[in-house]
């Protein structure tokens, strides 16, 4: 059973999951304005792959005889300066979501609640992978710097790149 502070901290992270999916999904139809193909379709991926990691914790509050809330969101960001700009935003994005899974696992231990907090283990296994990625990609964008054609291969190259994931099957 979920105390009624552990249940609150995992819908506001089941909230900023479904915001991280909108955000993503934003950069989704940002990059696709730009003619950016394959970074495009990787933000469609990822946004997807953040829905999966809201349904997965909001499967398991209900589990744990909790009530996982369905909240209203903030609209993300629709426009950016540039696809550099995009992508600091997403690696932003990406420490916050890990400093707030942090937070949560710091709540499960000072509840002694062992049960969530070995389940929010796989949250901070795939915020790692999430940061790497989104610092590698940055890294990448800033070598292109103003180069056009250096982002028309990173486009291209990016298709290759598949969204990390982890998530379990069935969820």
């Amino acid at each position: 059973m979920l105390s009624e502070n552990m249940q609150a901290a995992l819908n506001k992270q089941i909230r900023i999951e479904a915001e991280s999916s909108q955000i993503y999904l934003a950069m989704a139809s940002y990059a696709e304005r730009k003619g950016l193909e394959g970074v495009s379709q990787f933000m469609y991926d990822a946004s997807d792959e953040e829905r999966q990691h809201l349904l997965k914790m909001f499967k398991y509050v209900n589990e744990r005889g909790g009530f996982a809330k369905v909240s209203e969101l903030s609209q993300p960001a629709l426009e950016f300066g540039s696809i550099k700009e995009m992508f600091e935003t997403l690696f932003k994005h990406e420490v916050f979501v890990s400093k707030s899974i942090n937070e949560l696992v710091h709540i499960s231990l000072e509840e002694k609640d062992y049960a969530t907090h070995n389940f929010l283990q796989w949250y901070v296994a795939e915020q790692i992978e999430e940061e790497a990625q989104a610092r590698t990609i940055l890294d990448k964008i800033n070598l292109i710097g103003d180069d056009k054609g250096g982002l028309y291969l990173f486009d291209n190259d990016i298709k290759q790149l598949n969204v990390v994931s982890s998530v379990a099957p069935g969820v």
